[in-house]
């Protein structure tokens, strides 16, 4: 592949503001570029959000393939103390194939409804919404179905399945860093919640490119791997500006289809994209809004590039490129010595913090320690990023004051998520914004805390 080529779709990403936090192209099981964007970096892992269904996906095939569970299976009996005594008959026929295709008949994603039904059984809860197309005919979008996918394998196995995952899959790829949110009882979401290194999920593409196989062991069936990615269902337009070309090519089981191959893909632009006609792997993470311009970005740059001759010259800028890749600190003076006390205004809708939260800035040697309320300090840096993990997850951040001013941004290097906090001093008030709400809801301490403890109501 052309490096000239790469260095292109870098200069159009930079070019249209396009948040990336790393790349990985691997052409013929052979890595051509890899990227992180300052201070994301490659051992740290990221929130895949629903790129995590895709792994979901395989641990059903895996327990297909152990004979415990199968596509004809329904929900009702292989969890029958979770269902409603006024299931519906279509609920009693929703079978582990409706599930990974999304098929389920429901108009709308149902997870939101159904933990409203049922607080404390989101299974009860999502059969219990009522169904309007007939199983099978139709695909919608539905976080809940993978959350019972999760909880089948569990009931099969008598494993959880991280733990599964682990045997099966990450520790024979050698990824020893997998982490997950899980729900308020513990339990792993499923459709969301994994964290991994982007190169664990270009590895992951790889191992999806073979066919399950990884070096000399077949840990994911062949024919899994094949149905999985393949259009099993139509996608429909829908109102989502992010429906794009590549999201109406077909689902398959917790895969999407595209017109090149196939792809796992998350919210805020987590993607694992496969294109076996030409060997090729593309792992995202990013922080991309609704407009994702991916992977459709991918084939203008990179398809026309394979196989193109390149030249020691560009292969020497594209490491350059890639070596100065960053997102920017806060601009600004430092203001030494120069400390400030604000509340915040939450006025704002989906405000990082709750209204009246007291926030204190007091100065460091080269930057700052930032205080919210009784939290543990932020340690801030200027002209530069600087890491704490004030109640559990790590969080690296810069500020800089403008005038009366002080301005911070504070980037959950975990997931796609920044706060940026502005506090006048001559108002005395702060605001805290988000680059992009977090799908848990917009309370900076919930994010702060691991692993994440919640409700599944991700949307």
């Amino acid at each position: 592949m052309s490096s000239r080529s790469i260095i292109a779709l870098l200069d159009r990403i930079a070019a249209d503001s396009v948040e990336l936090h790393s790349i990985m192209v691997v052409r013929r099981g052979h890595v051509v570029a890899e990227g992180w964007w300052t201070p994301y970096s490659a051992d740290r892992p990221h929130l895949l959000y629903s790129l995590t269904k895709s792994f979901t996906s395989i641990a059903v095939g895996l327990v297909i393939a152990d004979g415990l569970l199968s596509l004809d299976d329904r929900v009702v009996d292989v969890l029958p103390e979770q269902v409603p005594d006024d299931v519906s008959e279509q609920g009693r026929r929703i079978t582990v194939h409706h599930l990974l295709s999304m098929t389920v008949g429901h108009p709308i994603d149902s997870l939101g409804e159904a933990w409203e039904l049922e607080p404390d059984d989101l299974v009860k809860g999502f059969l219990r919404v009522p169904f309007t197309d007939a199983e099978g005919t139709k695909h919608t979008y539905d976080n809940a179905t993978t959350f019972i996918l999760a909880r089948m394998v569990e009931r099969v196995t008598g494993r959880g399945l991280p733990e599964l995952l682990d045997e099966r899959l990450f520790k024979p790829m050698g990824i020893d860093h997998a982490e997950w949110d899980r729900v308020a009882s513990g339990l792993a979401f499923g459709f969301h919640g994994l964290y991994l290194r982007t190169e664990a999920i270009a590895a992951f593409g790889e191992l999806l490119l073979r066919g399950g196989r990884w070096g000399d062991r077949q840990l994911v069936p062949r024919e899994w791997v094949e149905l999985a990615t393949s259009r099993q269902i139509e996608t429909l337009q829908v109102e989502d500006a992010w429906a794009a070309e590549d999201f109406l090519c077909g689902y398959g089981y917790q895969f999407w289809r595209s017109r090149h191959g196939f792809f796992g893909n998350g919210a805020f632009g987590q993607q694992c994209v496969v294109v076996p006609e030409h060997e090729l792997v593309i792992a995202v993470t990013s922080a991309l809004d609704e407009r994702q311009p991916i992977p459709g970005i991918f084939w203008d740059y990179l398809l026309p590039a394979l196989d193109e001759p390149g030249s020691a010259e560009d292969d020497e800028l594209l490491v350059e490129c890639l070596r100065q890749l960053s997102l920017t600190p806060v601009p600004g003076e430092a203001a030494p010595g120069r400390s400030a006390k604000a509340t915040v205004d939450a006025s704002a809708e989906n405000s990082a913090l709750p209204d009246g939260t007291t926030v204190v800035v007091d100065p460091v040697d080269g930057g700052w320690l930032l205080r919210f309320g009784s939290w543990p300090s932020v340690a801030v840096g200027h002209g530069d990023w600087r890491e704490s993990s004030p109640l559990g997850r790590p969080v690296v951040a810069t500020a800089a004051w403008h005038d009366d001013t002080f301005v911070a941004e504070l980037q959950i290097i975990t997931s796609p998520h920044r706060v940026r906090l502005e506090l006048d001093t001559t108002t005395a008030t702060a605001v805290a914004i988000w680059n992009g709400v977090p799908l848990t809801g917009p309370n900076l301490e919930r994010l702060l805390r691991a692993p994440l403890m919640t409700r599944p109501d991700v949307s």
